[in-house]
């Protein structure tokens, strides 16, 4: 390392210390009472608890891949961790916890840390909420001033005799305990923004222990035996798979726990603060390492499982954290308090403890988790987690839940819905909804053959898969149908055209049309139809998109040019004759525009019909506020696989974001960003900028002194962007593997960076996103390529903003 580094670096741990020592005193008196309280949980010594917020702070902390994460003793491990001391004792649970360490390692080795997100959210918030509804149930047998029993079926039938036997003063305490906890975060005023930067946990536990000291109250108490009888692991001893299965759970639970809390520390992180004030994103296999290292530290030290904890990392994050000296500077308090302040920690009321815990339960049954699983359809799979859980236990929470999903998934995959309707026009229209596979073929069989054999039937498949069965089906129908004059139309999904392998073109004529010399077909089919291709089937009224024709085939002989002089000649004699008999003469650009919502009305109102009568009802919900340039080359809905109601679009040159209070300030941008982050409530917000944007060209090349037209005024809001690119003190952006290909180029990836900035400034968006309710998004279109690219998180080695391919898998 050479001097400057070196110097370079002492600067940084100078500059981050102060923010680095507030947050972690903050994060310490949050982690003392509820590392105390899930060691009482768990029924381990409360010094295990101690010992695994320091461990997880100082070790985890300093080798972890998350640098704001927290780790310590979780809730999601309570239950898990108090079965395994009923089963094989507190110096084994140690022993277990040493090895889920060991396979950590190796699953990090392996680089598997992505495989662990795989699980579906239904499961892992199935699972945290039947670990909170456990710990609650347990809990509360201690509020009530009585025992917990060894499960959750057993705590709810000793629920009336608990009742029964009240303790009034465990009871008070613990009440109080709720009140101050609830109600912390709530005290109006001056006094109570001071009060509230005391951590809610430590205020109540606080409050409780200084009301029973001061009282006089006699109830137990916390009672922290010397460390000079703290327990050690010992060897393992029992059934070889029950150790193996213990071994397992704790690896996977805590590995899944500490992974998705990193996951959703980095994106808090994004919501709360700038670009150049964010840590780098964290790599999982690195916090996975972190972890078990931290787990075999812990277990070896008689200390409880260590994992990532989501309510120590937010609040690190809020505090102002800046590195990861923060969390380790957490574990060294921790450590201090340990040693310490033993003869005040003796003096707080289990009672007290526990309510503080039983409410981290009842918060692990989130209603955001609720909702959001409903809104995927997949209560099910949650509920089924939850009672199995609680019922059953973790591990078989988990598989059961697991097996719920694949059950559900292979249901929906085998569920095809087949539908058939007449139409006014006389026209049968069958819609299969799903996948077409040997299970539908029955059904589908009884449908087709409901159809008259001279009829015209239209087949629409909605689904991305049919297997050989239920295409032999369809295909011998087709041919069986055609043969005795019927006539038919196969589409895919939206209405697009299609056809089975075999099977004439849908543009192409049937037979019986043939050999009645065409006259059924409609007029306009005379003309070429040279947007036809299957890429511009959406735009067939609008000509001359692209020549399609292979490249070797592109050489025009004499004849084929006479033959298309000719048929040209008849096409535009026929529309000189229809142009004649109309009284009013269409100009091209209407007669286009006319063409293309004739296509519309025909082709596309009727599949969307139902789709956009709903919307009317209900109104518009989109998750996406989409601000794009007005480039006609970008068309929103292609680019994002959207349909109505999906996005909330704001065009304008240049896709700029004008500062609020801005010279020439134009409110329409302002007016539509608070009317989608404040009254549509959208998820996101995406600023789309776009390969040769003119706009950017214009503020390259613009001179100083001409004259101010309406195009100048409104790109002086692109001025910033301009400064942004040419400043030594901003990061560059760029494409992922290359540089930008000119000027332009660098002024279109930078501007996209830039008015995201300006976003941040309004009101509306800063409020979002400090709630933790928005995410801002930055996007780049490359017409030439027809490629996506997303801005990444954080800043590459070479402190530059990367723009990521979007590949056909994202």
């Amino acid at each position: 390392m050479t001097a400057t580094s070196l110097t370079r670096k002492t600067q940084e741990i100078r500059k981050d210390l102060p923010a680095d020592l507030s947050a972690s005193i903050a994060v310490f008196l949050i982690a003392l009472p509820l590392s105390l309280g899930i060691a009482l949980a768990t029924g381990a010594p409360l010094q295990a608890g101690l010992v695994a917020a320091a461990v997880g702070g100082i070790v985890a902390g300093r080798l972890g891949g998350a640098p704001l994460q927290v780790s310590g003793p979780a809730a999601g491990l309570t239950v898990v961790t108090a079965e395994l001391i009923q089963h094989y004792g507190w110096r084994t649970t140690c022993a277990i916890t040493v090895l889920a360490g060991l396979c950590q390692l190796g699953l990090a080795a392996l680089r598997t840390a992505r495989s662990a997100l795989m699980v579906s959210p239904a499961i892992v918030h199935g699972m945290l909420a039947g670990i909170g509804v456990t710990i609650a149930l347990a809990q509360l047998h201690i509020v009530l001033g009585g025992t917990p029993q060894s499960n959750a079926v057993a705590n709810v039938l000793g629920l009336p005799g608990q009742l029964a036997d009240l303790h009034p003063v465990a009871l008070g305490v613990s009440v109080l305990t709720l009140l101050v906890l609830l109600g912390w975060t709530r005290m109006p005023g001056r006094v109570g923004r001071a009060l509230r930067k005391v951590p809610a946990a430590l205020a109540a536990v606080a409050t409780a222990t200084a009301v029973a000291a001061l009282g006089g109250l006699s109830l137990p108490r916390v009672d922290l035996p010397s460390w000079r009888s703290h327990a050690l692991p010992e060897l393992p001893e029992g059934p070889v798979l029950g150790l193996i299965a213990a071994v397992l759970t704790i690896t996977l639970v805590g590995s899944v726990e500490s992974l998705l809390s990193a996951v959703a520390t980095d994106k808090l992180i994004a919501s709360e603060r700038r670009t150049g004030n964010r840590p780098p994103r964290a790599d999982l296999n690195r916090e996975l390492r972190g972890q078990g290292a931290a787990n075999i530290v812990s277990g070896a030290l008689g200390g409880l499982p260590v994992t990532g904890v989501a309510v120590r990392s937010v609040a690190n994050v809020k505090s102002g954290a800046a590195s990861r000296k923060s969390a380790m500077l957490h574990g060294f308090w921790v450590l201090l308090a340990a040693g310490l302040l033993v003869p005040v920690l003796d003096l707080i009321p289990l009672a007290a403890l526990a309510a503080l815990v039983m409410a981290v339960g009842v918060q692990m049954v989130s209603i955001t988790h609720l909702r959001s699983v409903t809104r995927h359809r997949e209560i099910l799979v949650y509920a089924t987690t939850i009672v199995a859980v609680v019922l059953g236990g973790v591990l078989e929470g988990v598989a059961i839940g697991i097996a719920v999903a694949v059950a559900l998934a292979l249901h929906r995959l085998a569920r095809t819905r087949i539908t058939s309707e007449l139409l006014d026009s006389g026209v049968h229209r069958v819609r299969a909804r799903g996948q077409l596979t040997f299970l539908a073929v029955p059904r589908l069989s009884r449908v087709l053959n409901q159809i008259p054999h001279d009829g015209h039937a239209v087949i629409e498949l909605d689904g991305s898969f049919m297997d050989h069965a239920a295409y032999e089906t369809l295909h011998d129908w087709q041919e069986s149908h055609l043969a005795h004059g019927g006539s038919l139309e196969v589409t895919g999904r939206a209405g697009s055209a299609a056809r089975l392998p075999g099977s004439a073109p849908a543009d192409e004529p049937d037979a019986a049309e043939q050999a009645d010399g065409g006259h059924h077909a409609d007029r306009s089919r005379r003309a070429p139809q040279r947007g036809t291709h299957q890429c511009c089937r959406p735009w067939t009224p609008w000509q001359n998109h692209c020549d399609h024709r292979p490249a070797g085939t592109r050489t025009i002989t004499a004849a084929d040019a006479a033959a298309a002089a000719a048929t040209d000649a008849q096409v535009e004699a026929e529309a000189a004759a229809e142009q004649a008999a109309s009284p009013t003469p269409r100009r091209r650009g209407a007669g286009q525009l006319a063409n293309g919502i004739s296509a519309f009305q025909r082709d596309t109102a009727p599949h969307v019909r139902d789709e956009l009568a709903r919307l009317a009802r209900e109104g518009q919900r989109p998750s996406q506020l989409f601000l794009t340039c007005a480039d006609s080359r970008l068309v929103t809905s292609m680019i994002t696989a959207s349909g109505p109601g999906d996005l909330f679009t704001v065009r304008n040159v240049g896709n700029l974001v004008p500062l609020p209070g801005a010279e020439s300030t134009d409110d329409s941008v302002a007016a539509a960003i608070e009317y989608a982050v404040d009254v549509l409530q959208v998820d996101s917000i995406t600023v789309c900028g776009h390969s040769g944007c003119g706009a950017m060209q214009a503020l390259l090349s613009s001179a100083p002194g001409a004259p101010m037209t309406p195009l100048r005024r409104w790109l002086k809001h692109g001025l910033p962007s301009l400064e942004r690119m040419a400043s030594r003190h901003h990061a560059w952006a760029r494409i992922s593997g290359r540089l930008p290909a000119d000027a332009v180029e660098q002024l279109c990836l930078t501007n996209v960076v830039q008015q995201l900035e300006h976003l941040r400034a309004h009101e509306s968006v800063a409020r979002r996103l400090a709630e933790g309710t928005l995410e801002l998004h930055g996007m780049y279109f490359h017409v030439g390529e027809a490629q996506a690219y997303l801005l990444s998180e954080g800043e590459d080695f070479f402190d530059c903003r990367v723009f990521d391919s979007v590949g056909q898998h994202a």
